[in-house]
């Protein structure tokens, strides 16, 4: 595969007629040394000049999924408290001087807090020019060594090089053929890598898994939702050598709402408004499980 090509290609897409002007209101921004911080809220501080240029910047660029950013006198208050997730699985990692990827990496929110271990390399893998924009105008003023690619799951195998950790969250469930997908995840890697995997699940001690037939919680693609053990059997199928399962949760209205910085609805909207044990469709209402895939036993 010609990557060089591809990112040529793709280039272009940043000149789209809804994504032009944001790139142009991208490249009058000042350069200015600020203060950096990465905690539950990444935040830029200093006196930057025109902090109304900031939040109109940052308004141009909705939705914002992912986050919460602060930006100067700008708090970008994202759909997703995306700190949730991070701060549950960053007891099962440790990357420094590794070569990361993050599959699906959206704006860039979690790959900003990974730098905290010092990795030889982290790239984020995702086909969105918006989210690029989005990635593109924090590190404007974080001037972080991170690569940004748009690319995608199907890309990561290709790539100049190997991976010694893969984060994939909150992917899978978006592919049709799963397994592929996870085939993928397992080629992308170095000979001991590893996989940290989130993904939807129904309860079930079988191997089986829902198949909606238009849409899950409002969201049209989504293929499949596996019971643990359907999950399990996948990333075998794949060559995983071990799969651990971390943990568990569900997503609940704290984590994911509508805010000032989205459009359109949120988890309130996709769930039964007399029992939100369901989805709008009648579906078992989303729970997360976080699996660690290896491709080698230790």
């Amino acid at each position: 595969m010609d990557l060089k090509q591809l990112r040529q290609e793709r280039q272009k897409w940043l000149t789209w007629k809804n994504i032009a002007p944001l790139r142009e209101a991208l490249s009058s921004l000042e350069e200015f040394t600020c203060k950096l911080s990465y905690g539950d809220v990444i935040e830029i501080s200093g006196g930057y000049p025109d902090t109304k240029q900031i939040e109109k910047t940052a308004k141009m660029m909705m939705p914002w999924r992912k986050g919460p950013f602060k930006v100067f006198d700008t708090f970008i208050d994202s759909e997703w408290k995306s700190y949730i997730k991070y701060n549950l699985i960053r007891p099962y990692f440790d990357l420094k001087d590794k070569r990361v990827a993050d599959i699906g990496c959206n704006n860039g929110y979690y790959m900003f807090r990974m730098q905290e271990d010092s990795p030889k390399k982290l790239v984020g893998f995702d086909p969105s020019p918006l989210y690029k924009t989005q990635f593109d105008f924090i590190n404007h003023f974080a001037k972080t060594d991170i690569v940004y690619e748009m690319l995608g799951v199907e890309h990561a195998e290709f790539y100049e090089h190997k991976f010694d950790f893969i984060f994939c969250l909150g992917v899978l469930y978006h592919r049709s053929d799963p397994v592929m997908m996870l085939k993928q995840l397992y080629r992308a890697l170095d000979k001991e890598g590893e996989v940290l995997l989130d993904t939807f699940y129904i309860d079930g001690e079988e191997e089986y898994a829902l198949c909606p037939r238009s849409s899950y919680s409002k969201i049209p693609n989504i293929y499949f939702v596996p019971t643990i053990k359907a999950l399990k059997h996948w990333c075998l199928r794949a060559g995983f050598c071990e799969f651990e399962v971390l943990f568990t949760s569900t997503t609940t209205p704290d984590e994911q709402r509508k805010t000032s910085w989205i459009e359109g609805e949120s988890l309130e909207n996709f769930l039964d408004p007399n029992d939100t044990s369901k989805t709008v469709e009648g579906y078992p209402a989303p729970k997360r499980v976080y699996v660690k895939l290896k491709k080698v036993k230790k």
